[in-house]
């Protein structure tokens, strides 16, 4: 195996994580989840929706639904800012957005040092989580997008 080879098998377990805070917990979703983030907070309502539902926004031409995240994670809700963010996501061929309070580093971290996630971080539950992992900017809590998404209050 050249020296080259070598290199791609190594960066193969290397990963881009998009890292955020929702109140004081920092957490993070893998890039390859992330399509944009916006700091544009205009949607509007939706009737009869659940709590953590914050309306619908119009994404050039597209619909995506904007959902507190914090508030769905079993968090308090987030307050909207100056430094708070929408991270959209493409799920199951569509758009949603995640309101988070503040956005912090695009980060480099290894998938062999990925950890179960305990029960509770932080007061939120484990089964939104894929994994924590240590990184110079701290523990960050990785979020299961699929789970987030799926699971009902």
């Amino acid at each position: 195996m050249s020296k080259h080879e070598e290199v791609n098998v190594v960066d193969a377990d290397i990963f881009q994580i998009c890292s955020f805070y929702l109140g004081d917990a920092l957490c993070g979703i893998d890039i390859n989840n992330v399509q944009e983030i916006s700091k544009d907070m205009e949607m509007s309502p939706v009737p009869l929706s659940p709590d953590w539902v914050l309306g619908i926004k119009n994404l050039r031409g597209g619909i995506v639904t904007v959902i507190d995240l914090g508030d769905k994670i079993g968090l308090k809700p987030s307050k909207i800012d100056e430094q708070s963010r929408i991270i959209i996501v493409s799920w199951k061929e569509e758009y949603i957005g995640l309101l988070v309070d503040k956005i912090s580093n695009i980060l480099h971290a290894d998938r062999n040092l990925l950890e179960d996630p305990p029960s509770n971080v932080k007061g939120m539950q484990g089964k939104y989580f894929q994994g924590v992992i240590n990184t110079d900017s701290g523990l960050i809590a990785l979020m299961n997008i699929d789970a987030v998404l799926t699971t009902e209050e």
